[in-house]
C-alpha cells in the first residue's frame, strides 16, 4: 500500500511485521495531518524514494532489514527501541529485559544513525512488560503511533543519549528451548516472552517429539498453556 504525502511526510513499516497487533493502530496514522507513503520491503522503500523527493521523516516499525548508511545520513529516519537507551542497545530487547527480570521499561524513539540504537532520542514513553510478547508488542505499537504524532506536530530536535552503554545480543532460535534449571515463574516468563506471531516459540524436545508452547497462564506453582506436539522426522 502506498499513501502519497501532500506535505512530504512518509510513514514506512514492514508488511512482514504488520501483524494483528498493528492493524488497528496503523489506521490511526492515516488520520494525522497529512498523508503517508508505506513501504513493506527494502525494494518498495527504494522505489518510493526514487519517485518522491525529500520526505520529512521516515519512520521504521518492526523493520527486519539493515537500513543503508546513505539513507540514514540523507533523511531523518526514526526507529523505536524497547529500552531506556543507552541501556539495552541491540537485538531482542523484549526477551533480554524479561530474562533479566524487568517488569517495566520505556519505548524510546530514536533518530537513526550508523551505530545500532545509538542515535539521539526524541521521546521515551513508559511501557509495562506484563502479558505475552504479542500483548507487549501491541502496546508498544500504540505508543509508537503517539510518538509519531508528537514528532510530526512538534518536530523536536532529538537529544544525545546519556549514561553507561549496555548492549544486548540478538537471541538465536535454539535459545527458545526451555532450560532445565528454571523455576515455575521463570518458565512462564520464557514462554510468554516468545509468544508472538513471527517469533520462535518456547519448546521442549525429546528424541522423538518437539513440544511447542503458547498462551501460557501461571497459577501458583503450575502453568496452563496450549501445546503443539510435533513428531521429529
Amino acid at each position: 500500500m502506498i499513501f502519497m504525502a501532500m506535505w512530504c511526510g512518509f510513514f514506512f513499516a514492514t508488511l512482514a511485521f504488520v501483524q494483528i497487533w498493528m492493524v488497528g493502530p496503523f489506521k490511526k496514522i492515516l488520520q494525522l495531518n497529512g498523508n503517508f507513503n508505506f513501504a513493506a520491503t527494502p525494494e518498495e522503500l527504494a522505489n518510493l524514494l526514487n519517485e518522491v523527493t525529500s520526505p520529512r521523516y521516515i519512520f521504521f516499525l518492526h523493520w527486519r532489514w539493515i537500513v543503508p548508511k546513505a539513507l540514514v545520513e540523507e533523511y531523518e529516519c526514526v526507529c523505536f527501541h524497547m529500552t531506556d537507551v543507552p541501556f539495552g542497545r541491540g537485538g531482542s530487547p523484549l526477551q533480554n529485559l524479561i530474562v533479566r527480570g524487568y517488569k517495566d521499561t520505556v519505548l524510546s524513539s530514536l533518530r537513526m544513525e550508523e551505530g545500532i540504537d545509538s542515535g539521539p532520542v526524541y521521546f521515551k514513553y513508559p511501557l509495562n512488560l506484563n502479558g505475552s510478547a504479542g500483548d507487549i508488542y501491541r502496546r508498544s505499537t500504540e505508543l509508537s503511533w503517539k510518538m509519531i504524532n508528537e514528532i510530526i506536530i512538534k518536530q523536536p530536535a532529538p537529544k544525545k543519549q546519556k549514561g553507561p552503554i549496555t548492549e544486548f545480543k540478538r537471541r538465536a532460535p535454539e535459545q527458545s528451548k526451555i532450560p532445565e534449571d528454571l523455576n515455575i515463574a521463570q518458565i512462564y516468563d520464557h514462554i510468554r516472552m516468545l509468544d508472538a506471531e513471527g517469533y520462535p516459540k518456547a519448546f521442549l524436545e525429546s528424541d522423538s517429539y518437539k513440544l511447542i508452547f503458547e498462551n501460557a497462564e501461571i497459577d501458583g506453582e503450575q502453568i496452563h498453556a496450549n501445546v503443539l506436539i510435533k513428531k521429529k522426522r
